[in-house]
């Protein structure tokens, strides 16, 4: 669980970020969580975009992906999601102490 000034840390990290997975019709389906799966091999941080024809909403979509990646809800605003998952082995972002 990350605190809210972790949570503010890893906001201001994702700023910088373009998003990498686009939720559309499919809605959050095997592929999309299997794509973000692969987007954490490569990065601890990730954003997402929920298009306009997505069936789920943006916080269901982000608290489904979340679950089936095992991931931290950095937030949602208004389509977009940040989703955070420390590399088991050696994390590349330090987050400040609790």
């Amino acid at each position: 669980m990350l605190t809210s000034k972790q949570r503010a840390y890893l906001i201001g990290l994702s700023n910088g970020l373009g998003s990498i997975l686009q939720i559309g019709k499919g809605g959050v389906g095997p592929e999309a969580a299997e794509a973000a799966e692969e987007a954490f091999h490569n990065r601890e941080l990730i954003k997402i975009n929920i298009l306009k024809t997505s069936p789920d909403e943006p916080d269901l979509a982000a608290d489904k992906l979340s679950k089936r990646t095992k991931s931290e809800i950095v937030k949602v605003i208004g389509r977009k999601v940040v989703l955070y998952r420390p590399f088991k082995d050696e994390p590349q972002i330090i987050l400040p102490k609790k």
